[in-house]
């Protein structure tokens, strides 16, 4: 079974509140429609910009970038600003190495009106369905007919939320790790973060630098990376690394390596997966954690490591090993999924990674894919492809016909 595209979301006689029957959107023809307006949707819009190919960009949100607008204060980019920029347009000159939450914001909206890019706001895209000559996609206020459809909806769209046994009757205060702003809610209290990717290493190590003495609760292994590795930018090294040898290789020596530089840290419980860290990259689409102080604080003991989640009760957290511990607030450091499902109706996966199975030669994926050279490196990469392979002459685009 490959991709599925549903032919209809509701009954006729029955559509959700905030969609609009179909009678009542714009019907509208043009020859690509962008899903997403952050850093991927952009570049693709600056890329078909710059070939002189009619787009629309659709936006369920009311500003591009909005999942950056969101993100906790004291984030920066972890790849360095050379190998960060989109399509045609570099980093300002007084930036760091890496770049502040609210410097990229600033960014990414000079980006917008460089290339005037103006995308439809507030456009949630319902369906997108195989028509007579392309596709034709559903959204809040518009009926689009397109002959290309791609997706930059983002990686990290729709936040994951797990559950565990007694935590409908916990006290405490719970919140997805994408609510996270800064320490303040949490000053003189006992914290508990689940999950130990590079959102909740940093939480950790924000709540830690604030005077907080957080809990991280790690269910399975982690691979760590300082973010700069003797002086270097990690993202470089892995780059050269990939280049000069086999993964393989790459994933027995690294360890040896990352112990001398960070220290052994299976003594304060945080193991490394079965997969070596490339192979993790290339077969689970899952990057290790950027250390940039927090693998410190563990081994000053300032951030705790427990394992995973058994139970909650109405105070505390029971761990798989038993113990028992009281907390006021678990942040759910636990990730996020593509939203491509909910407009695509397709849950089949390839090897556990981003990207669905047969895709039409009409519709394309863009930022899905976070290899170590970086996600943004890669995304100008796809853009400026995808442009190219859309502007290309129609004899020489594969003939796509309706199923």
């Amino acid at each position: 079974m490959g991709l599925h595209l549903p032919d209809a979301i509701v009954g006729e006689d029955c559509w959700p509140l905030g969609i609009n029957r179909p009678e009542d959107r714009l019907a509208e023809r043009t020859e690509v429609v962008v899903i997403g307006a952050g850093p991927a949707g952009l570049a693709v819009g600056a890329c078909l910009r710059q070939r002189k190919v009619e787009f629309i960009i659709l936006e369920k949100q009311s500003q591009i970038g909005s999942s950056w607008r969101r993100h906790y204060e004291r984030l920066h980019l972890h790849t360095i600003k050379s190998l960060s920029s989109l399509p045609f347009r570099n980093y300002d000159r007084d930036y760091p190495r890496y770049i502040a939450r609210k410097q990229f914001i600033r960014y990414l909206d000079g980006y917008a009106r460089d290339f005037n890019l103006q995308p439809r706001f507030g456009e949630t895209v319902h369906t997108v369905r195989r028509a007579e000559h392309g596709w034709s996609i559903e959204s809040t206020s518009y009926s689009i007919s397109a002959s290309y459809v791609v997706v930059a909806s983002g990686l990290n769209s729709v936040p994951v939320v797990p559950t565990f046994p007694g935590i409908e009757k916990y006290q405490g205060r719970t919140l997805h790790g994408g609510e996270y702003v800064n320490a303040a809610p949490f000053f003189g209290q006992n914290v508990l973060i689940v999950g130990m990717g590079n959102t909740g290493a940093e939480i950790a190590l924000d709540l830690s630098e604030n005077g907080i003495e957080p809990t991280i609760s790690i269910r399975n292994g982690v691979h760590i990376v300082p973010r700069d590795l003797f002086g270097l930018p990690i993202q470089v090294v892995a780059t050269l690394a990939t280049t000069l040898m086999p993964r393989s290789v790459n994933d027995a020596i690294f360890p040896f390596i990352l112990d001398f530089a960070l220290g052994n840290l299976s003594r304060y419980g945080i193991t490394r997966p079965r997969l070596g860290i490339l192979e993790q990259i290339d077969k689970a689409a899952k990057i290790p954690v950027l250390d940039i102080g927090t693998a410190k604080r563990i081994q000053e003991g300032k951030i705790k490591v427990r394992p995973g989640v058994s139970a909650i009760t109405a105070d505390s957290v029971i761990f798989d090993d038993g113990e028992k511990s009281r907390f006021d607030a678990i942040i759910l450091a636990t990730g996020y999924r593509p939203s491509y499902q909910d407009f695509l109706g397709a849950n089949e996966v390839r090897d556990g990674g981003a990207l669905p199975v047969n895709v039409p030669p009409t519709m394309f994926f863009v930022g899905f894919r976070n290899p170590v050279t970086g996600l943004l490196h890669d995304i100008s990469k796809e853009a400026k492809k995808v442009a190219r392979d859309i502007a290309r002459p129609p004899q020489r685009v594969r003939k796509f016909t309706a199923s």
